[in-house]
């Protein structure tokens, strides 16, 4: 008898977690699963959907799967895509709103070690050394988010009860709750010249591409700090170098960067003013709880055909692929 199931592939790295997961919650669905899209290319034929970080749903797998109909990120961040030469047909679906969390700590984590100089208190303790300085607060200072959406809105939420003052960047947003002003892209560099800390959550697009140039940088004080946890082109990254050796800049939390991984000669890891974490700011210790729901119920509305049911669709206009 003949499997008549629709079919999908999943590319992630908990394959049997994931696949019996979906396979347990849409029987009628028939789930290939693999690390890689490549190893999933002679599966690819019937299948009419695909799921995975964006960054590992690549050309090749597109092409093999004249029946797409659906792309289903498990990322919040979909500019991978950008790149697939994808019908106007197909749909695209994100995993935005359950990177909050993990996000929002990710910022703690950096603007914390950075106002504290956690680098020095860990090297002291290596040295043996015993030294102690003021401690510079969160308390009262001032945070300049450029781009809202859910993780900035949740990350805003925990900076207010801190005690910080929080300001949005965006064209898209007039207003939200969790922040004390929002404010359109174009006062970027007044509010880079306000700012304790400036935190780059802005998605990456052509638009947005070195958003944080030299001119805003230029406008942040001397002692104030950029966090990027977004995309790494999103600012100039040569500038920043710069900025950051002439100590123009108080310091960096990067956690994305142009390349990556980076290169072994990149000056940042040289810089002490500068804290290096390796993409890990939408990573989480419970993420397949976190994201699993939301897969679920956008695959039972796509095999009912319920397609304006489905979480996060974007259109190709709306992420600037052009078809």
């Amino acid at each position: 008898m003949a499997d008549d199931r629709l079919e999908i592939l999943v590319i992630t790295q908990d394959v049997p977690t994931v696949a019996d997961r979906i396979g347990q919650a849409c029987p009628a669905v028939r789930v290939h699963a693999a690390e890689s899209a490549a190893a999933l290319l002679d599966r690819a034929g019937q299948a009419r959907a695909v799921m995975g970080l964006a960054q590992a749903i690549t050309p090749e797998v597109v092409a093999a799967m004249p029946r797409l109909q659906w792309i289903q990120a498990f990322t919040t961040g979909i500019d991978p895509l950008l790149s697939l030469e994808l019908p106007e047909t197909v749909m695209i679906t994100s995993a935005r709103g359950i990177h909050g969390p993990q996000m929002s700590e990710m910022a703690f984590l950096h603007m914390l070690a950075l106002a504290r100089d956690l680098p020095r208190i860990v090297g002291n303790q290596q040295q043996q050394s015993w030294q102690r300085w003021p401690q510079r607060l969160l308390l009262g200072k001032t945070v300049v988010v450029a781009g809202i959406g859910a993780i900035s809105e949740e990350l805003a939420r925990r900076c207010k009860a801190f005690g910080m003052h929080t300001v949005g960047i965006s064209d898209a947003r007039s207003s939200a709750d969790s922040f004390d002003e929002i404010r359109p892209r174009r006062d970027l560099i007044a509010s880079a010249a306000e700012a304790d800390f400036l935190i780059v959550l802005t998605a990456y697009t052509p638009q947005t591409h070195h958003l944080i140039n030299a001119d805003v940088l230029d406008a942040l004080r001397p002692d104030a700090f950029l966090i990027n946890l977004a995309r790494g082109p999103v600012v100039n990254e040569a500038a920043l170098v710069g900025r950051l050796q002439s100590r123009r800049l108080g310091g960096a939390g990067l956690d994305v960067f142009d390349r990556e991984p980076l290169a072994a000669d990149s000056p940042l890891w040289r810089l002490d003013n500068v804290l290096i974490t390796p993409h890990l700011g939408g990573m989480s210790d419970c993420y397949d709880e976190q994201l699993l729901p939301l897969v679920l119920d956008n695959l039972r509305a796509f095999a009912a055909g319920q397609y304006d049911q489905m979480h996060n669709r974007l259109s190709l206009a709306e992420i600037g692929v052009k078809a």
